[in-house]
């Protein structure tokens, strides 16, 4: 298995079907499509898998799939998204005795927990687990954002809290992690747009939108990136740059749930209380697509 914490890990759509369920069939392709581009492991169940919306049966079999399409080739990191902490530590030790790798857990969203909240809630969830847990940080969705030092106390307070999927925005944020949490902490992009420049820093790869649809092509930029190579890397960022915005036109994951359908990966349609795309921005998206090389 790859160095579970760097490269490109692949956020994944859910897939739903005509009659709006989990299709299985739909989302191990992608999963096949992913493991065929060169990524570094398996992300189910977060915020581009509209996890919120997701039943628990669907939950579990999201999982279940990405485990037998992975075989222990890349590492199934479920996406653990909750408010409460008592069901956050439910929901970790489940995606464990799924056999889920490791676990990527949201910061509590709506309840907009003080940092000593965030610190007692992350050391609870870790300490109920012995999967590698990955701190997802994404104010915008939760509210609330981790600060540095708070997530250098829980890595210190728990081992298995081994890497942040950070998603603040913040590149002085991102340096402050990194000096605080020098590796093998990984610090992981979950801005597709900052990559590069956060690797540039010292973060160690993405968890990316992405790379659903151009998994190839993002991989080969971190592995360039973790090489030192900046310059090719660089170019591939630079050449995915327009569908990284087309793919953000609108909340995610309802773009890049489009493209996968103009690809003719899976069906289009996310779940209410999200929309398909705007039809007025459906021919820019193609146009993104094409120019990437990927229709």
């Amino acid at each position: 298995m790859k160095h579970p914490f760097q490269g490109c890990l692949t956020a994944l759509v859910t897939p739903f079907g005509r009659d709006g369920r989990l299709d299985p069939v739909a989302l191990r392709r992608l999963a096949q499509l992913q493991l065929a581009g060169g990524v570094s492991g398996l992300v189910p169940c977060g915020s581009t898998g509209e996890a919120a919306t997701l039943s628990h049966d669907e939950y579990r079999r999201s999982i279940d799939v990405c485990l037998e399409v992975s075989q222990g080739r890349v590492p199934v990191v479920a996406g653990v998204g909750t408010n409460a902490t008592w069901k956050a530590v439910e929901m970790v030790r489940e995606a464990e005795s799924l056999g889920a790798d490791a676990v990527l857990v949201l910061a509590p969203y709506y309840n907009k927990p003080t940092q000593e909240g965030l610190f007692q809630h992350f050391t609870a969830v870790a300490r109920g687990c012995r999967l590698p847990v990955v701190v997802y940080n994404i104010p915008g969705r939760t509210a609330v954002n981790i600060l540095p030092k708070t997530l250098a106390r829980m890595a210190k307070a728990c081992p298995n809290v081994v890497a942040v999927k950070e998603a603040s925005g913040s590149l002085d944020q991102v340096s402050e992690i990194l000096r605080l949490l020098p590796a093998p902490f990984s610090v992981l992009s979950g801005d597709d747009s900052l990559t590069l420049p956060m690797m540039a820093a010292g973060a160690a790869g993405v968890v990316s939108v992405v790379s659903n649809v151009a998994p190839k092509k993002t991989s080969q930029l971190c592995r360039h990136a973790l090489s030192g190579d900046f310059a090719k890397a660089r170019a591939l960022h630079l050449e995915l740059f327009p569908l990284i915005k087309a793919l953000f036109s609108e909340t995610n994951p309802i773009p890049v749930k489009a493209a996968l359908e103009m690809l003719g990966v899976c069906g289009g349609a996310p779940r209410l209380p999200l929309t398909p795309l705007s039809k007025e921005l459906r021919p820019e998206l193609r146009q993104a697509l094409r120019a990437a090389g990927l229709l």
